[in-house]
């Protein structure tokens, strides 16, 4: 992998840097801290960038930095992805599956109680299972479709039985939409959890005060006595607070001045690698994306080692649209790296019957840190392959509800998700309510659900190649790059790591930090 920060002068003070399995390590490889007990007190001031004045708590519809931060301060999941991508249990305390792996039994975690005095039992559980099955529009229902039945089988057990086989089950289950809420619940604006803090006053797309829930059941975590969330989707702006003391962390630092922001001796970079990449999204059910060709001619056009030198500062990894990273076991390794290819390009436009091709790309920083200008090198590359691109720049508030998945060509991203079955679902599979290129391939979604049944690694690997392949020449997403997450904090915090899955420690920060004495 890329080393960016030896070229671009980062100190070494200066980098977290870690990876899925990698752990906590320096750039010299050496333990940046040892191991230190957490210490209760002080208000963490978090600025995030991510959000909107539609955002709400609905766990069906979580979207972006903000509400998935904010959702883990008040609520738990069922699993947790840990530092490592080892999935961890949280309020599912332990599990076991039948041979096969179509059985699994749970037992939910007991002695847990909610923030309005109501004790976690099975039923939660399974009320909280039930919002993303069957017409629910919630963007985990294709994950959670194979379950065919949730039965209670004792006040803290649940049997979970799939329509196939699923070795992956508790990592599917540890996605940020499957948080729990009491049986019943529906005020999507007053949450209600057993997570480590409770909402005090929220502004959405503004702010948001939460205060720590004393009866929190993870020993050495919540411990500040509150966290304020401030929105703050303008990248300098962000940068400017950190620097100034107004918060004591961001998210997504801009790649093109995180040299500049290591070299503050109280600020530290997280440099988190994993599967967060960049997208652009084409709708297959819109013209003129509906033709192949013409994705192919996008996908053929765009200088993929020039947007991640100029837009990312070379924090990352080609893409080869497709989503798996390279850091996934089923990454296709054999599959040829596209490049940019003007006369590829201007041959399938020609072939879509497009000479020559024009097309609108709506675009906005809310996608990431960089986004419009990353256009604007791809709009460059494009010409010289014969394509006439105009850039539509859009604001960030409301970007996600008015341009994303409504208009026929967007920049978006996703994080990266544990598995590999995971990503292909959620992003891919045709009934997926988050199939944002609204892409339908019979024969993906017939592989999908042969691989996700099979216990044979070297089967599934096969398949899921096959799967990379498919989106890869038919696709409507064309992904130029991968990108490492960068948060940027403070010095005064300790217990800070980098994260295998998202930013802010896995969308988790607030409840694992702590200040220093």
């Amino acid at each position: 992998m890329t080393k960016p920060h030896d070229q671009l002068g980062i100190n070494r003070r200066g980098l977290l840097a870690g990876m899925a399995g990698a752990g906590l390590l320096g750039v010299s490889g050496l333990p940046l801290r040892a191991q230190e007990t957490p210490r209760r007190g002080g208000v963490l001031k978090l600025g995030i960038s991510g959000g909107s004045t539609t955002d709400d708590f609905d766990v069906r519809k979580l979207a972006d930095w903000v509400p998935v931060n904010q959702a883990y301060m008040v609520m738990n999941g069922l699993v947790e992805i840990d530092s490592d991508n080892i999935a961890q249990p949280e309020l599912l305390e332990s599990w076991e599956a039948e041979p096969g792996a179509t059985v699994w039994t749970f037992d939910v975690r007991r002695g847990v109680t909610f923030h309005n005095g109501k004790s976690l039992t099975a039923d939660d559980v399974i009320y909280s299972l039930n919002l993303h099955r069957g017409d629910s529009s919630s963007a985990a229902r294709s994950i959670v479709a194979p379950i065919t039945e949730i039965e209670k089988t004792g006040d803290h057990q649940i049997r979970i039985t799939l329509e196939s086989g699923n070795a992956d089950l508790p990592y599917v289950l540890s996605d940020y939409h499957l948080l729990v809420v009491p049986e019943g619940f529906d005020d999507w604006s007053n949450p209600v959890g057993t997570g480590p803090f409770i909402p005090e006053r929220i502004e959405p797309g503004v702010r948001g005060r939460f205060v720590r829930n004393e009866d929190y059941w993870k020993p050495g975590c919540a411990n500040v006595d509150a966290v304020e969330v401030v929105v703050i989707n303008d990248v300098t702006a962000r940068t400017n607070a950190l620097m100034s003391g107004q918060v004591q962390a961001i998210n997504a630092v801009d790649f093109k001045t995180v040299n500049l922001l290591g070299r503050n001796p109280r600020v530290e970079i997280v440099r988190s690698a994993g599967g967060q990449h960049f997208t652009f999204l084409m709708d297959c059910t819109k013209a003129p994306f509906t033709d192949v060709n013409t994705r192919l001619a996008i996908k053929h056009a765009v200088d993929r080692q020039q947007l991640l030198d100029t837009a990312l500062a070379g924090y990352g990894q080609l893409g080869n649209d497709h989503p798996i990273p390279q850091t996934d076991r089923f990454h296709n390794s054999e599959l040829p790296q596209r490049t940019y290819d003007p006369e590829q390009a201007q041959f399938y436009a020609q072939k879509a019957g497009m000479d020559p091709l024009a097309v609108t790309l709506s675009a906005s920083d809310a996608a990431f840190s960089g986004a419009v200008d990353a256009a604007a090198v791809f709009r460059a590359a494009a010409t010289g392959a014969g394509i006439d691109v105009t850039i539509d720049r859009q604001p960030a508030d409301g970007y996600w509800s008015d341009v994303w998945m409504q208009v026929p060509f967007c920049m978006s991203y996703w994080g990266g998700r544990p598995t590999a079955d995971q990503m292909l679902s959620i992003a891919y599979e045709s009934t997926s309510s988050y199939n944002d290129t609204r892409w339908a391939n019979e024969r993906f979604d017939r592989l999908l659900k042969e691989a996700r049944a099979l216990l044979d690694e070297e089967k599934r690997r096969e398949i899921y190649w096959e799967c990379q392949a498919l989106i890869h020449n038919d696709g409507g997403a064309m992904i130029p790059m991968f990108g490492d997450y960068l948060d940027a904090v403070s010095t005064e915090l300790r217990g800070v790591k980098p994260h295998a899955m998202f930013n802010l420690m896995g969308a988790r920060m607030a409840e694992k930090v702590w200040f220093d004495a």
